[in-house]
């Protein structure tokens, strides 16, 4: 895709002049921006034509009421419609930031059909923002109940949100120095502001959650040491990070690593010069956009299918290659080597039934110099917990296996997000963790 047209299509995504590049610098007059920003967001509200059927809400995982909060915020009613976002999603001050709007809401918009949607992310970053620096938010009423969440990522904060303003005894628990999970830990900050999840932080010990850092269940503590200590509901929301490995030659040296160690702290590594990244998914988008903001000269994503078959969302994809990222779509890797990447070019072809399989040509076998190589290539869950808890079955790859509730074959113990779904967007998260929250009261109410 011509550079040009990935340009017009993020000024498109925003809602800018074609020029918008000139936006991804860092601010100069902070004060004149968030002006001009509030004039934007009011301007977009009212290009809004508040549907009798919302597609936009349809098309949203967790049913976003996004006609009420525009209504409620043409008549100025910000904190109402923070309110309502919030109560319908605890993360909405982050899946407006990281959303892929262009699937889900703004993509249903009937404006799309001939024109621009309505920018329904910006309005509810606003709206979402203003409201966790407003609110007051407390705990409705104190039940005895003690509710144990081991993660902190999406799932793991919906629900220890939405528990502590029930009124439980939350306590989560978690690996890592910070809650967050993969949005502290995956996703880089020029994304999602490091601030934002800060603010949750506040909000959780505003509702007295407490918080176990640097705590691994399952080698120390485990699921019945929870049960023992009168946890009466434990959900599991520990995500999917255990790299997937391509097992090629060359996959031990020193200079390649996993794409997803990598977004932990890119600052400890030395990548050098020219950077390979294996896999195109949004992960690598994120490896590759970081990579040359910490001082990588060239950076390419290599991946063996075609451009049309990258995993990654067009935007991240239009991002990527506006900051410079190069591709070699059908270009497979072989084999690693101190001096780069051993690489075949692929052939294309469909089944009877239109499935296509690419064929590696070793004939065009040659070396792409790298300094660094990174492997995207999917994730899959630790296996801390299952290894030490009797009763908890795990599907072929390790994730957990729940029903629609996100009810695990033990009794007690519930589990959503991407540790049951694999990687899945941050929204969809919160729509099974929501649904989690019931089943666990349900549980609660009957013992």
């Amino acid at each position: 895709m011509p550079l040009g047209t990935a340009v017009s299509r993020i000024a498109s995504r925003f809602h800018l002049p074609r020029t918008a590049t000139k936006y991804l610098s860092p601010r100069r007059h902070p004060n004149r921006e968030e002006s001009a920003l509030g004039t934007h967001v009011i301007e977009e509200a009212n290009q809004c034509l508040v549907c009798k059927k919302p597609r936009c809400t349809a098309g949203c995982p967790v049913s976003t009421p996004i006609r009420d909060m525009i209504e409620l915020f043409r008549k100025g009613e910000m904190m109402e419609a923070g309110r309502l976002l919030f109560e319908n999603n605890p993360l909405s001050v982050v899946c407006s930031l990281i959303c892929p709007h262009e699937k889900f809401c703004e993509g249903h918009c009937v404006l799309s059909a001939k024109k621009k949607p309505v920018a329904i992310s910006t309005i509810e970053q606003y709206i979402s923002s203003y409201y966790l620096t407003r609110h007051d938010m407390a705990p409705r009423e104190a039940k005895e109940e003690r509710v144990a969440v081991i993660g902190s990522g999406p799932a793991g904060l919906t629900v220890a949100i939405i528990m502590a303003l029930k009124g439980y005894k939350v306590t989560i628990f978690e690996s890592a120095e910070r809650t967050g999970g993969i949005l502290r830990y995956g996703i880089p900050e020029y994304r999602l502001p490091k601030k934002v999840l800060d603010s949750l932080d506040d909000l959780l010990e505003r509702l007295a959650v407490k918080v176990r850092p640097n705590t691994l269940i399952g080698p120390v503590i485990t699921i019945d040491d929870l049960k023992r200590d009168g946890y009466k509901s434990i959900f599991i929301g520990t995500g999917v990070w255990k790299p997937r490995p391509l097992r090629i030659q060359g996959e031990s040296l020193g200079h390649v690593h996993y794409a997803i160690n990598y977004l932990k702290n890119p600052d400890v590594y030395r990548l050098g010069r020219r950077v390979a990244i294996i896999g195109a998914g949004n992960v690598a988008m994120d490896v590759a956009r970081t990579a040359l903001r910490k001082g990588a000269q060239e950076v390419t994503v290599v991946y063996r299918r075609s451009e049309a078959e990258m995993p990654a969302t067009p935007f991240e994809y239009d991002y990527a290659k506006v900051e410079g990222v190069e591709f070699a779509f059908q270009t497979n890797p072989v084999a690693i080597t101190d001096e780069g990447l051993v690489v075949e070019s692929t052939v294309r072809s469909e089944d009877a039934e239109g499935k296509a399989t690419y064929t590696p040509d070793p004939a065009t076998r040659t070396l792409f110099p790298a300094d660094a190589v990174m492997i995207a290539a999917s994730q899959t869950p630790q296996a801390n917990i299952v290894a030490t808890a009797t009763g908890i079955e795990v599907a072929r790859g390790g994730l957990v296996i729940t029903d629609d509730c996100g009810r695990t074959t033990m009794e007690g113990v519930f589990a959503s997000g991407d540790v049951v779904t694999g990687a899945k967007t941050v929204v969809e998260a919160v729509a099974f963790s929501k649904r989690a929250v019931a089943a666990m009261e349900t549980y609660m109410d009957s013992k």
